[in-house]
């Protein structure tokens, strides 16, 4: 690429390989400072081919998502966070989706010490997680399994989907747009997303801050057709305007922080929307 160092291009190149590149790492391999190899990763981000994570970088997305074990990498405790508070809005004794993603994956893990609960999924990570524990029932969801991240996805998938009608969604998006506009990258995994959010009486979005600050082609939804949004940070003035607006309850969980619920806990749903009592 032209303009790059040979040692940037050798980060790049790294980054590729691996997914991800830390500055520790890289300024010992480099046998350069930190502070040098940090302004190589901001010249690379400037030129949109690496998007910064905490202490490194990962390959940039554009039209394509980011490789799986990058996105692993990205938000990783913000997205655990996100997890443990998504999950102690889920009771127990009820039945839910739960889609692709790395972030609704961080739910599941939460989800472990709960009982009596209907799991239904097209995330072959998520059953892993789940098909070992006696209190936690896992449909799979059949079709084609997209060999970069374990999704099924297809026709076949969004069929069964469409069998159920459930209690909760857990949902995630690769982007969130300033007018709420929820997107992906991968039309098929979309219309999963979509069955999912017709077929569940409440839909929890899991979103971490740097969906916010991305793109994507394809529309999942818009954020009105959820009931939660359980996010890492305060949302821009904008997005935020237009939940409260559509009545939709923000749960900001920050890493480090379990979530509180005040002493309720959450009471199945009959209605479609989420609620606590005391």
């Amino acid at each position: 690429m032209a303009g790059l160092s040979q040692r940037q291009s050798d980060i790049l190149n790294i980054a590729r390989a691996f997914g991800r590149v830390m500055v520790d790492e890289l300024a010992r391999r480099f046998e350069v400072s930190a502070q040098t190899i940090r302004k190589d990763l901001n010249d690379l981000c400037d030129q949109r081919t690496l998007t910064r994570i905490h202490g490194g970088a990962i390959i940039a997305s554009g039209i394509e998502n980011l490789a799986y074990e990058a996105r692993r990498f990205v938000a990783a405790e913000e997205k655990k966070a996100i997890g443990v508070a998504a999950a102690a809005r889920i009771p127990n004794g009820c039945s839910l989706f739960i889609n692709i993603g790395t972030t609704t994956e961080e739910v599941a893990s939460a989800l472990t010490s709960h009982e009596d609960l209907l799991v239904i999924t097209n995330n072959l990570n998520v059953a892993m997680q789940l098909y070992r524990h006696p209190r936690i029932e896992v449909i799979v969801a059949g079709g084609n399994v997209r060999r970069s991240d374990g999704a099924v996805i297809g026709s076949s998938a969004t069929s069964l989907i469409g069998q159920f009608k459930v209690d909760y969604a857990i949902i995630g998006a690769s982007a969130i747009d300033e007018a709420g506009t929820l997107l992906d990258f991968d039309y098929r995994e979309v219309q999963v997303s979509q069955a999912i959010i017709a077929n569940a009486r409440s839909v929890m979005l899991v979103a971490d801050g740097t969906k916010l600050r991305r793109s994507a082609p394809v529309r999942i939804a818009h954020i009105s057709q959820i009931q939660t949004f359980v996010t890492d940070a305060a949302l821009p003035a904008d997005l935020d305007a237009i939940c409260q607006a559509q009545g939709i309850e923000v749960i900001v969980a920050m890493p480090g922080k379990p979530e509180e619920l005040d002493g309720a806990e959450a009471e199945p749903v009959a209605d479609g929307r989420p609620r606590a009592v005391g």
